[in-house]
């Protein structure tokens, strides 16, 4: 993913549109859209592709789903490309928890839902996870200490650089990567114990 250094252009750069945006100006969208589509398209697949191979959502739905939610979100000031971005992130995670959430319920005994963690988070043979499982996981971190969910999220599923989640939790880089290293050996931990 190309890096989401915050673009400081004219009144047609993404930050500016987003702003305009935030206060309500509905019309910038048809240059805004195209400026942010391909970054959300990109988002989308790699999220799909630690998804089970035959998942009924695909990445331009999921897209569409988190722009919606994301331009109808109540009172967001929007601070930069990257936080759009870090949003745009998180949705769609939740976008698919749901989605989980709603196959499981409807199937008698619910189905699991595989999702592929590569060796940046948890270095083992067996690299499939529960979606569900994740999710609880991260929600279990977020409760004792929030960033560190949060930059899970950002790195693992946004693609964010360490510098970018510096930037959008507004912590140092080195405090981030030291975030990142306890929270991984920890979710490693978590997902292990989940799975004997």
């Amino acid at each position: 993913m190309k890096s989401l250094k915050p673009d400081l252009g004219g009144e047609n750069s993404i930050t500016a549109l987003l702003h305009e945006l935030s206060e309500g100006n509905r019309e910038v969208e048809a240059d805004l859209i195209p400026q942010i589509y391909g970054e959300l398209r990109k988002l989308a697949a790699r999220y799909m592709r630690r998804e089970r191979k035959n998942h009924t959502l695909q990445p331009t739905a999921l897209v569409h789903e988190a722009y919606e939610r994301l331009v109808q979100l109540p009172h967001i000031s929007w601070q930069s490309r990257v936080h759009f971005y870090a949003t745009a992130s998180l949705l769609m995670r939740q976008i698919l928890v749901d989605h989980a959430r709603a196959r499981q319920a409807a199937k008698r005994g619910g189905i699991q839902h595989q999702v592929t963690l590569d060796d940046t988070v948890l270095p083992t043979t067996d690299q499939s996870v529960d979606i569900l499982a994740l999710h609880e996981a991260l929600e279990r971190l977020a409760k004792f200490d929030a960033r560190q969910s949060r930059i899970i999220e950002f790195h693992f599923f946004g693609g964010l650089t360490f510098e970018e989640i510096a930037l959008v939790l507004d912590v140092s880089e080195r405090t981030v990567k030291r975030d990142w290293s306890m929270a991984r050996a920890w979710l490693k931990g978590e997902l292990a114990s989940k799975q004997l």
